[in-house]
């Protein structure tokens, strides 16, 4: 089947749902979603030369500052999914957001849509800090430009 995605040029991780996901209802937990769309971020950070160790060199990183998640189906155990994200704004100064979809490619159904807006703190402190240069280079470099 093929894939829809929302935005062109995904960056796409592949997600097994196992049975620790799965909640009392029978699907994947809601806060499963929350933790592959950290799981996401990290990896097409570090796919772009981001990573852990170079947040830290930096004393800089990308705090959570708004979460929007959008439940439109639920998973189950087994279920083989793509988790798609893609930097949609960067404003060079202090934030940047991410766009995210999950798909279950057995039926083409988006089983999520959400939306994460990102502040640089300082690593030390904690505080609001100004996007180092790489990281404007980096991250801006990967936007792309939403359809309005």
């Amino acid at each position: 089947m093929q894939e829809a995605w929302d935005l062109p040029d995904p960056f796409i991780i592949e997600i097994q749902v196992d049975a620790s996901a799965i909640d009392e209802y029978g699907h994947a937990n809601n806060a499963e979603y929350l933790r592959w769309v950290e799981q996401v971020s990290w990896a097409h950070s570090e796919r772009l030369g981001l990573n852990l160790a170079r947040y830290r060199e930096l004393d800089r990183a990308m705090a959570v500052h708004r979460h929007e998640l959008d439940y439109l189906a639920p998973a189950f155990n087994g279920d083989r999914l793509r988790l798609a994200t893609w930097i949609v704004d960067c404003d060079g100064r202090l934030t940047l957001t991410r766009r995210f979809q999950l798909l279950r490619p057995a039926d083409g159904r988006t089983l999520l849509r959400a939306r994460t807006r990102f502040a640089c703190i300082e690593l030390t402190s904690g505080r609001p800090r100004r996007l180092p240069e790489e990281y404007v280079a980096v991250y801006g470099g990967a936007l792309i430009v939403e359809q309005a």
